[in-house]
């Protein structure tokens, strides 16, 4: 944790070294702020040029210092503001050398010189806010006075990450290189030695700002109160900006310090900071995965993967297409059907063309082998040279047998066979093939090509080269692979279906669509129950308990039925659809829609009539509940389903399913996850709250309090991190 200074003619080059990612800890912004000493008065030296060790500039502060800043006035948001301000007063120019990543404290750093040159693939961006925090080193100062309030606006309240071509269009970067990024700065340095700098110091500039100021303030906080219900970070980095815009430079920079010390002063703002940053390292986490056998990530090489294979081409299929393609991996794209394939071959050219646009727009140069060549065709015997084949069929059992069977005797003896089945067991997959160790679960998330999760399911028989070879391959796709065990509907989904079952009976008891979504928005998930339902459509699940015998118009003759095999069950949805209401495909559903396949979700008077009727036709008495209520209704059976699946060793650690949730349900990172979240509100209160749901609700089997939730309470309910030592795992300290 050091920074080092060599000279090259009059230019001297002041090196950050903390590997891996040359973060800014207060003994490295110590460092920094000595050498930058001694080179302001070294009279050989005529100009400053400041990089970062192993192609890195600075990833920003250190997250483990975070506990500590606002606490005392010598926080490292205070230390690294003295650095910058002497780079910013000093009268020889001080040049950033932005190779690899300036995020956070390290932009910061480079907003503090007078100039800053880039390396064309160099990520730019100040996301503290991403971390419950937000710039607190002079960053909501500097940006709107170098790249002008609108567009540092969105950067700051939104954590935006920007390539260094889009970076030099909106003037935060004065040079692009594609060559050594040092080399470059040192021949600009020389080339700005004696020039004066008073232009350059931001600390003088003044703001460029449109006349509707307020306007443009005030919309902002509107949308990021949409965008993320509840966060208190976003809500501050506005007001520090508007104190930009508002106050003297010197002024501001106390207001942004102010803001920033209110964080910590808040039990809320803390514990949302710390939701995030749990939620942060939890993503590092489970990388490091594990097994019940004790298999882990450091007893297997993952294999490369040159061609992959997609079998089907359905909404999944494409968007699985697409991944590989992003990421210059060479694709047969597999289909049953011609027309079906040429249907598969339009849309993933259409969504290749968005992607394609969508890089130019962010500045990356396209090359024409951005992306892997695609071969379409009919023909199965094209997968004996695929090193890796992803089925993505429809979710049948019999037919996913057909295939893997076909496979096992089509593909290279050493090709790993995938499924992205959602639910279905990977063993009876397995079951048919001459290669159970090399089949194992992609569960991609719809989008496939946009959301970031994969669950990787690992079935009984999946060897620690096949799981490390998928995780590798999640992290190529840019994705984050999350190992779990193989069960009906893995986690994510298992641990969805208390939650949707409680909103349905809240429905039975009174409640109504759009005050149960309200209530779970409000706290922080990007879509309420009843208004994914309908996104995602009330037939899948429908069609799914049909072919299990569990409904369907022979089960269901217009009688309404209220328990099946003793246990709880309400027939609504499945009303519902034998109505034809399937959700936004139909334009009706829990909601009614302007159009067939619309997305504004409107109350719909018919279901609100209908759910009158049903409770009259069952004498169900209209109960009042209270938001905190409807809250624990629906958030604490998916907690405890979520201790089911950790004491099952369905997922090997608490971080497992937050991350499932952060990544594929849209549940709010400053909530940090279920299993966080169930720690912050205390795990005696969910036990208590579980113990009355059951009792009153007994043919509830989910409501059931898990052994492992009241193995915990009972010993003092120890902090989240130490819940893995309760596991069944072996190695569970990685």
């Amino acid at each position: 944790m050091s920074a080092s200074k060599e000279t090259e003619g009059a230019v001297a080059v002041i090196t950050i070294r903390n590997p891996p990612v040359n973060a800014l800890s207060q003994q490295a912004v110590e460092s920094i702020l000595k050498v930058l000493k001694e080179v302001q008065f070294d009279p050989a030296v005529k100009a400053i040029v400041i990089c970062g060790e192993n192609g890195k500039f600075s990833a920003g502060a250190d997250i483990r210092t975070f506990e500590n800043i606002g606490q005392k006035s010598d926080s490292l948001s205070h230390f690294l503001e003295d650095v910058n301000s002497m780079a910013e007063k000093s009268e020889k120019p001080v040049i950033a050398a932005i190779e690899g990543v300036a995020l956070g404290g390290g932009l910061e750093l480079a907003l503090g010189c007078h100039y800053r040159v880039a390396h064309v693939k160099a990520r730019l961006g100040l996301t503290e806010v991403l971390l419950g925090i937000f710039p607190g080193a002079g960053g909501t100062q500097r940006l709107p006075r170098l790249i002008g309030l609108l567009p540092a606006l969105e950067m700051i309240t939104t954590g935006k990450i920007v390539f260094a071509p889009v970076a030099l269009k909106l003037g935060l970067i004065d040079s692009v290189t594609e060559d050594n990024t040092i080399k470059a700065a040192i021949h600009f340095a020389q080339n700005v030695i004696g020039k004066p700098l008073e232009s350059r110091r931001l600390c003088t500039k003044p703001i460029q700002c449109p006349p509707n100021m307020e306007t443009i303030f005030n919309d902002s906080k509107i949308k990021l109160k949409k965008l993320f219900h509840g966060a208190i970070s976003h809500q501050l980095c506005v007001e520090a900006i508007r104190a930009a815009v508002q106050l003297p430079f010197a002024e501001g920079i106390l207001k942004e310090r102010e803001l920033l010390f209110s964080i910590f002063n808040s039990e809320q703002a803390r514990d949302q900071a710390k939701a995030r940053q749990y939620a942060f390292f939890a993503e590092r986490r489970v990388t490091k995965w594990t097994t019940p056998s004790g298999a882990n990530w450091k007893s297997a090489s993952p294999h490369p993967i040159g061609v992959a294979a997609v079998i089907g081409l359905g909404t999944m299929g494409r968007g699985i297409v697409v991944c590989l393609a992003k990421a210059q991996i060479q694709v047969i794209a597999v289909e049953q059907d011609g027309k079906q394939l040429e249907m598969g071959r339009k849309a993933v050219t259409k969504i290749l063309e968005r992607e394609t646009l969508t890089m130019q727009q962010r500045g990356l140069a396209l090359m024409s082998d951005s992306f892997g060549s695609i071969t379409f065709t009919l023909d199965f015997n094209s997968l004996k040279n695929a090193d890796l084949v992803i089925e993505a069929v429809y979710e049948n059992m019999a037919l996913k047998k057909e295939i893997f069977k076909q496979l096992s005797s089509i593909c290279m003896p050493e090709a790993f066979l995938c499924t992205n089945t959602s639910g279905l067991n990977i063993d009876e997959i397995a079951s048919v093939t001459g290669r159970p160790h090399l089949v194992i679960g992609t569960h991609f998330f719809s989008p496939a090509h946009i959301m970031k999760l994969l669950e990787v399911v690992r079935g009984y028989h999946s060897s620690p080269t096949t799981i490390s070879t998928v995780i590798n391959l999640s992290k190529v796709l840019g994705k984050i692979g999350v190992v779990v065990g193989n069960c009906p509907s893995f986690v994510g989904n298992r641990m969805m279906g208390p939650y949707l079952h409680q909103a349905i009976f809240l429905l039975e008891d009174g409640c109504y669509p759009e005050e149960v979504d309200k209530v779970l928005e409000e706290f922080g998930l990007a879509m309420g129950p009843f208004r994914m339902s309908d996104l995602v459509g009330l037939d899948v699940g429908w069609r799914s308990r049909m072919e299990s015998g569990l409904t369907g118009p022979k089960l269901l003759p217009g009688a309404l039925v209220r328990q099946r095999e003793g246990k709880r069950y309400s027939p609504l949805p499945d009303i519902l659809c034998e109505k034809g209401r399937f959700g936004q495909k139909t334009g009706r559903g829990w909601y009614q829609y302007e159009t067939v396949g619309g997305r504004n979700a409107v109350p719909d008077p018919w279901v609100q009539n209908f759910l009158h009727d049903y409770r009259k036709a069952h004498t169900i008495k209209q109960k009042p509940t209270s938001q905190n209520e409807i809250l624990e209704w629906c958030l604490y059976p998916l907690i405890n389903e979520g201790f089911n699946v950790l004491e099952e060793e369905i997922a090997s650690g608490p971080e497992d399913i937050d991350v499932i949730y952060n990544n594929g349900y849209g549940w709010p990172r400053h909530m940090g996850g279920p299993m966080f979240y169930a720690s912050m509100v205390g795990l005696p209160k969910v036990l208590t709250k579980l113990e009355v749901f059951y009792e009153n609700n007994p043919d509830i089997p989910s409501l059931k309090p898990s052994g492992l939730l009241k193995k915990l309470v009972k010993q003092g309910s120890p902090p989240l991190k130490e819940w893995r030592s309760q596991l069944g795992y072996q190695n569970s300290k990685l």
